[in-house]
């Protein structure tokens, strides 16, 4: 029985389509060649040029690539666009209207600035002498008057020395009533001798009588000695009390105390020796002196007179305003923060200020009706707003105002920043709507909304 030769090639073509299109092509030639077996060696597989079922396939991804990362870039195009960015507004406000008034119809503010409750009395005491604390009477709060004992060093040495201070005197007092008593003897001889020589020069001679001077003489320069000894001792006396008193810690002056520095058991001494000395055992202070030292720049000291009312707003108590008045403008300025220290005194008093606390002081401008005679009044009312609402662009001083919901910029004129706000100059009037955060980098035309 003859073999089909055709059929074996068709099971070949087949097997080389699954394998490989080249292959495919590979086992066609199988098929059609009719020259021996070493001829094999001239076929080649064409792997470079690809089918057209791939081809199609490829150019189909590529406009699909295309269309959906066009659509996504229109999305974000469409979104930017309608998308309305959050951000934080203040209102310009006028503070300070020269034409007869401030935007909230009363004294306006020419300056703000920042500082500190101080008081304009206030101590670390200390001991005058080196020693152990051995008793301490106050604790912070303490209301103590002048001169009131506030702590006592041990003192036993002391007391000893007052003693023998007194023993002292008292042996001097003693040895100068001994020396009173032989002066009064020794003028009594010599008078007595003198008189009987006036009676009869034969009874007693003038020799007699020299000796009973001299001794008179001696007995009062004793007694003269003895009366400086006794003086002496007195004094001695004196300091022995004194350094006795040195170890009792006293008031200053009438306050509270703020703040134990040490306490019982530890070593003080008028100045820090290091270790566990002690320089102060409490600090003090005259809560009804107290005052605000603030920091006012440079650009506005021309603004503040000494007596010049001020409100005074504490950070602990935002919502509370205490009036104050200037007291003093120090006359000197910090060079490298160009800012001049002013000390306002604290009018109303309240057991709530403490020293320390920090505080907003606004320097109100004179009463509209006391205008000085002849005084030109300026026709731009000034405006403040916080320093993050100007910006710089292109070098210049921006603040960028929210109308009807879209960012549009604005050139001003800002003066220097003062317990974070800037004076508007020029530019503004008042009343705008300022962007103060929640944008990076902002531009003309961006929707915004303020938040509430």
């Amino acid at each position: 029985m003859r073999s089909n030769p055709t059929k074996p090639r068709r099971h070949v073509r087949r097997m080389a389509t699954l394998i490989h299109p080249g292959v495919a092509r590979f086992s066609s030639h199988i098929g059609a060649m009719s020259t021996p077996l070493q001829d094999l060696s001239k076929l080649r597989i064409d792997r470079d040029a690809p089918t057209p079922g791939v081809r199609r396939a490829v150019v189909r991804n590529a406009i699909f690539a295309l269309i959906v990362f066009g659509g996504l870039a229109v999305v974000a195009v469409v979104y930017r666009l309608r998308a309305v960015v959050p951000v934080q507004t203040v209102v310009a406000s006028v503070v300070a209207d020269p034409s007869g008034g401030s935007s909230g119809g009363g004294r306006g503010t020419s300056v703000t600035a920042n500082g500190y409750v101080v008081a304009r009395t206030r101590a670390s005491v200390s001991s005058k002498v080196a020693g152990r604390l051995a008793f301490l009477n106050v604790s912070e709060g303490s209301f103590v008057k002048r001169n009131e004992v506030i702590a006592r060093l041990e003192n036993a040495d002391y007391q000893a020395q007052v003693a023998q201070a007194e023993a002292n005197l008292a042996t001097s007092r003693a040895r100068f009533a001994e020396a009173v008593a032989d002066r009064d003897q020794f003028e009594r001889d010599a008078q007595r001798l003198r008189d009987i020589r006036k009676q009869n020069p034969q009874l007693v001679s003038s020799q007699e009588v020299d000796v009973a001077e001299t001794k008179a003489v001696t007995a009062t320069a004793r007694m003269r000695a003895a009366a400086a000894d006794t003086n002496a001792a007195g004094e001695a006396l004196r300091f022995a009390h004194v350094s006795l008193d040195n170890t009792l810690v006293r008031a200053p002056f009438t306050g509270t105390v703020l703040r134990k520095e040490a306490e019982v058991g530890e070593v003080v001494a008028p100045s820090v020796g290091g270790g566990l000395t002690r320089g102060a055992v409490v600090t003090m202070a005259d809560l009804q002196s107290l005052e605000v030292d603030v920091d006012v720049n440079e650009a506005y000291i021309s603004r503040i007179v000494t007596s010049q009312a001020a409100r005074i707003t504490l950070d602990a108590y935002p919502d509370t305003a205490f009036s104050g008045r200037v007291r003093q403008v120090v006359p000197t300025a910090d060079r490298q923060r160009a800012t001049v220290q002013v000390k306002v005194s604290i009018t109303d008093k309240d057991p709530r200020i403490l020293p320390e606390m920090g505080a907003r002081v606004d320097f109100l401008e004179p009463d509209s009706g006391v205008k000085q005679a002849g005084a030109s009044v300026p026709s731009t009312p000034r405006i403040r707003v916080p320093a993050a609402a100007v910006r710089e662009q292109n070098g210049q001083p921006v603040v960028w105002l929210v109308r009807d919901g879209k960012l549009d910029v604005r050139t001003v004129q800002a003066g220097p920043v003062s317990a974070g706000f800037r004076e508007i100059r020029s530019g503004l009037s008042g009343g705008e709507l300022l962007v103060v955060g929640g944008v990076e980098t902002p531009t003309v035309g961006m929707r915004v909304k303020t938040n509430p």
